[in-house]
């Protein structure tokens, strides 16, 4: 049985990836905040020091959106976002890759975003700790994948999920589907199943690519 560990697995996209590998398997390991706060450097230090057994599998899907525009941006905005969305991730990767490449296997899987492809107003923040996501992404693909160690990422456009629904009325989301070709949020399983199959075994060769799922919009 293949040990996953899923950051983030609490709601949305994070829980439908954390359920998708459990019943395909695997032993999911899913940490609340006050287990792992990647927005705390002794605390992401502390949870890798309390593993016990190997990680096969991670997802770095756990992630901040502080939306402003460039006036109205705050030191702390910068900051806090790109620790928790990138730097935590790397320490992650960087402690795990190790026990993987011993053990000659491994799948890591960073959730990044439509925005670090494309973007827009107020979303500056984000889409640079998700650039440099995708550009980490690559990177530590090529170093990782001769241990068969297969990094990729996974850029989500709009999904429907809870925090969707909270920030948008009805009518606000029914505007946003007739803007992307399929005409409709992802459901946050179609975005598991994507990040379930990079993290598999039946994924022998997609290595260090970063796969958009957005049902066409950035093709716009």
């Amino acid at each position: 049985m293949r040990t996953a560990l899923v950051t983030g697995a609490s709601r949305g996209i994070g829980a439908a990836i954390a359920s998708k590998l459990t019943d395909s398997g695997c032993k999911v390991l899913a940490p609340s905040r006050v287990e792992l706060d990647l927005a705390s450097e002794s605390s992401v230090e502390a949870y890798l020091a309390s593993l016990e057994k190997p990680v096969d599998i991670l997802v770095n899907d756990a992630g901040i959106n502080r939306v402003a525009m460039l006036e109205n941006i705050q030191g702390r905005d910068i900051s806090d976002t790109l620790q928790i969305n990138l730097l935590a991730p790397f320490r992650l990767i960087q402690f795990l890759a190790q026990q993987m490449k011993a053990r000659n296997y491994g799948r890591i899987v960073n959730i990044s975003s439509l925005w670090g492809v494309v973007s827009r107003g107020g979303r500056i923040s984000y889409s640079m700790s998700k650039t440099a996501l995708n550009g980490m992404t690559r990177s530590l693909a090529v170093e990782l994948a001769p241990y068969n160690v297969l990094v990729n990422a996974v850029a989500p456009g709009y999904v429907m999920t809870d925090l969707t629904r909270q920030n948008n009325t009805p009518a606000e989301i029914e505007k946003i589907s007739q803007q992307i070709p399929i005409q409709r949020l992802a459901r946050p399983q179609e975005i598991a199943d994507v990040v379930a199959f990079l993290c598999s075994e039946q994924n022998t060769y997609l290595v260090g690519q970063t796969i958009i799922v957005d049902g066409g919009y950035s093709c716009l």
